[in-house]
C-alpha cells in the first residue's frame, strides 16, 4: 500500500480560489491537446447519450492492453466506464482512482465566439464547452496512459470515467454499485473537478426537488369556483425564502466558504394558460447547497410539512380533486474535510501546496467519501469559466496537470 511522505500540512482553508498553480512544463505531451479536442468534439450534454465517447476511450485502454467495464444506466443510452490498471504483482484492490465525469452543460441561449464543440486554440488557451469541466482532465489522463503503463506500479491504479454528473451525480452512484459488486474499493480518489491543481478537502451538498401543484381551472371572473395553483406555489416559494432568509442570518456558517452559510433557490417555475383562467397547474424547481454539518433532512421536512400539511389541505378544503406532490430530481452529498487524510497528503506531495481549500459547487467526491474512499477534488482549469460562454483552459494548466499525472506515475511505482 502506498504510503505518503511525512509532511505537516498547512490547515489553512482559503474562501476561494485564487491565482493560477504553480506548473514547471513548458511543453506538452504530443497527445494531449489532441485528445481533449477529440472529447470536446463529443457533444454530451447531460440530455444525450454519452456512448461515442465512452466508445472512443474503451478503443483506446483496449490499443494499450487493457479491458475497460463498461457500467451501463438503466436504458442504455448512457456509459460509465472503469479500467484498472494492476500492480505488478497483478492485484486490483486498493490502490488510487482518477474520476471525471463526461457529460457537460448546455450552450443553449449562451453567445459563443467559436464553435462551442469544436475546440479552439488562442492565446494560449484552449476554447470548447468542457475545456475546464472538465474534459482537459480526462484528456490528459489518456495522453499520459502510456507513463503509466510503463511503471511496474507497485499499488493499481484505477480510472473512471462518470456520466449525468451535472444533473445529480448519477452515474456515481452506478459506479460505486459496480465497483463493490467487482469487489474494488480503491483507498484514495482524486476527482479532477477545475480547481486550478489545488487541494479542495470540503463543498456543500446539493439537493434538487420539484413540487407540482394541481388546482382546478375556472373562468376568472368566478374565482370562488377554482383553485389557483400558481398562488399556492407562491406560499410554498415565499416560505422557501424565509428558510433561507434564517440560514443567512442565523447560520450556522462556516467562513472557510465564500458564501459561509446553508443557501436555498427557487430556479424554475411555470403554470397557468391565460391571463383570465384560475391556474390548475403550476411546478417549479428548488435546490438547496447546505454546508457539511447541517441536518439537509430537517431542512426538507420543513419544507415538506409545510406544503402537505398545509397547503395541501387548503387547497383541497377548496375542492377534493387539488393536490400538490414532490419529486426528488437529484442530491450531492457534501465533502467534508474531516474524512480526508491520506488523499491530501498524496495531492501535497505531488503538487508542492501545502494548503486545503473549500468550493461552493459540488462533485462526486461527496459519494466516494460516502463509500469509505478517501477523497479530494483537484484538477486543473478554472471554475469561473466552466458553464460559460467561451468556456476555456489555460494550456498552463493543462501542463500543470501533466505534471501531476507523471509525478503520480512515479509515486505508484514506489513500493
Amino acid at each position: 500500500m502506498w504510503r505518503p511522505a511525512q509532511r505537516t500540512p498547512c490547515r489553512v482553508r482559503a474562501r476561494q480560489l485564487k491565482g493560477p498553480a504553480i506548473t514547471h512544463s513548458s511543453v506538452l505531451a504530443p497527445t494531449t491537446l489532441e485528445w481533449i479536442t477529440r472529447l470536446i468534439a463529443f457533444d454530451t450534454t447531460s440530455r444525450n447519450s454519452n456512448r461515442d465517447l465512452i466508445e472512443a476511450i474503451a478503443v483506446e485502454v483496449r490499443a494499450h492492453g487493457l479491458e475497460p467495464v463498461l457500467v451501463p444506466n438503466a436504458d442504455g443510452t448512457k456509459a460509465n466506464l472503469v479500467v484498472t490498471i494492476p500492480a505488478h504483482d497483478g492485484s486490483t484492490t486498493g490502490g488510487v482512482m482518477l474520476a471525471g465525469h463526461t457529460d457537460v452543460v448546455p450552450v443553449d441561449g449562451q453567445s459563443w465566439s467559436s464553435a462551442p464543440f469544436t475546440a479552439e486554440l488562442r492565446e494560449n488557451r484552449l476554447y470548447g464547452r468542457g475545456a475546464a469541466d472538465m474534459k482537459a482532465f480526462s484528456g490528459v489522463i489518456l495522453a499520459l496512459l502510456p507513463d503509466f503503463l510503463a511503471q511496474p506500479l507497485a499499488t493499481p491504479l484505477h480510472l473512471a470515467f462518470t456520466y449525468d454528473e451535472e444533473v445529480g451525480c448519477h452515474g456515481a452512484i452506478t459506479l460505486l454499485a459496480d465497483l463493490a459488486a467487482r469487489g474494488i474499493r480503491p483507498e484514495i480518489c482524486v476527482v479532477g473537478e477545475p480547481t486550478s491543481m489545488r487541494a479542495v478537502t470540503a463543498h456543500k451538498s446539493s439537493h434538487l426537488y420539484r413540487v407540482s401543484f394541481t388546482g382546478l381551472a375556472s373562468h376568472s371572473s368566478n374565482t370562488p369556483n377554482g383553485v389557483n395553483a400558481i398562488e399556492y406555489a407562491a406560499r410554498a416559494i415565499a416560505f422557501i425564502r424565509s428558510i433561507a432568509d434564517e440560514h443567512r442570518v442565523n447560520g450556522p456558517f462556516d467562513p472557510s466558504f465564500e458564501v459561509p452559510f446553508t443557501t436555498i433557490n427557487v430556479g424554475t417555475i411555470s403554470g397557468g394558460a391565460a391571463v383570465n383562467t384560475v391556474a390548475q397547474h403550476c411546478e417549479f424547481e428548488f435546490e438547496f447547497r447546505a454546508i457539511p454539518g447541517v441536518s439537509t433532512t430537517e431542512i426538507f421536512s420543513r419544507i415538506e410539512n409545510f406544503v402537505l400539511g398545509e397547503l395541501r389541505p387548503a387547497m383541497q378544503a377548496e375542492h377534493a380533486s387539488a393536490d400538490a406532490s414532490f419529486a426528488p430530481t437529484g442530491a450531492v452529498p457534501s465533502l467534508s474535510a474531516a474524512g480526508t487524510g491520506a488523499a491530501l497528503a498524496l495531492v501535497h506531495d505531488l503538487t508542492g501546496t501545502t494548503t486545503e481549500e473549500t468550493v461552493g459547487y459540488g462533485t462526486e467526491g461527496g459519494l466516494f467519501q460516502l463509500a469509505g474512499i478517501d477523497t479530494v477534488v483537484c484538477g486543473p482549469g478554472s471554475i469561473r469559466q466552466g458553464h460559460t460562454a467561451n468556456e476555456y483552459i489555460d494550456l498552463a494548466q493543462i501542463s500543470a496537470c501533466e505534471d501531476f499525472m507523471r509525478a503520480l506515475a512515479v509515486r505508484l511505482a514506489q513500493p
